[in-house]
């Protein structure tokens, strides 16, 4: 059967299951089974670009943001920004006004602020990792390119029901590989086509 829709994903998971009491949880299994995909996976499917003007020193974080991927100052040449932790942009620049050219780059509750404290309002720009939403709502390209991933994940939550079920091993030995690929695919594909290079030392 196919595995294309969050209908099919449900009737997928119920005949693995094969337990007529889940069925009602099985929308609960794959929600969870989807928020932990969101906080273990960094994959292409998940990148979003972005290009905003900073204001009052500081970028609201985009919608559904998870992670931060890349980040510059959009001008010719670009000024590429460093990821610091908040309290470290405190500490290094505590002037807190018109003090430069941003450097370094932070997040901070829900929104990203800047080292130096910028003195124009530069575009920055980059790419973040984002929450794609649920199956329910949108049959994105995370899930229509990896069902595999998606059904062994919802089988796994069902595990604290199952009582020493002998599926379990296999289940978390398909889930486990087909996410340590496609996390090892979108990172091979990073630097697919680029020139080999020697590096000296």
């Amino acid at each position: 059967m196919a595995i294309t829709t969050n209908a099919q994903l449900e009737t997928a998971v119920a005949n693995w299951l094969h337990r007529d009491d889940l069925t009602s949880r099985i929308p609960e299994f794959v929600t969870v089974a989807e928020t932990r995909l969101f906080r273990e996976l960094r994959v292409k499917d998940m990148e979003t670009a972005f290009s905003t003007a900073i204001t009052s020193g500081t970028i609201t974080l985009p919608t559904s943001y998870v992670d931060l991927k890349y980040a510059y100052v959009d001008e010719s040449p670009v000024t590429w920004l460093e990821r610091k932790p908040a309290a470290w942009i405190f500490e290094k620049y505590p002037t807190r006004s018109s003090d430069g050219k941003p450097k370094f780059i932070a997040r901070q509750a829900s929104t990203f602020i800047f080292g130096p404290y910028p003195d124009s309002t530069y575009t920055i720009a980059g790419v973040y990792y984002k929450n794609i939403g649920p199956v329910s709502s949108s049959a994105h390209a995370l899930f229509t390119n990896n069902p595999d991933l998606y059904l062994f994940g919802a089988l796994l939550e069902a595990v604290p029901f199952l009582e020493d079920d002998k599926r379990v091993p296999l289940w978390l030995a398909k889930y486990n590989d087909s996410l340590t690929r496609l996390q090892g695919q979108s990172d091979r594909e990073e630097y697919s086509g680029s020139t080999l290079a020697v590096r000296p030392g």
